[in-house]
């Protein structure tokens, strides 16, 4: 396999999200374990969420599938 095909960053993506710090590659984006644990207890817990928008089309197609 050559060097195009790896999946591997050769340099460090950046800022940590959580803390701004240098982000590590074994904890690629995070820099740390904590960090990439407080990630994902606000995953878990609910605290990132895509919001949802029902349009009125979506309602009438319900109303459609109880009838």
């Amino acid at each position: 396999m050559n060097a195009a095909n790896e999946n591997k960053p050769l340099a460090s993506s950046g800022k940590c999200p959580i803390c701004g710090k240098p982000a590590q590659p074994e904890y690629n984006p995070f820099c740390s374990k904590r960090c990439a644990d407080v990630d994902l207890n606000r995953w878990l817990s609910g605290n990132y969420a895509i919001p949802a928008v029902e349009s009125e089309e979506d309602d009438r197609d319900e109303d459609d599938r109880e009838a």
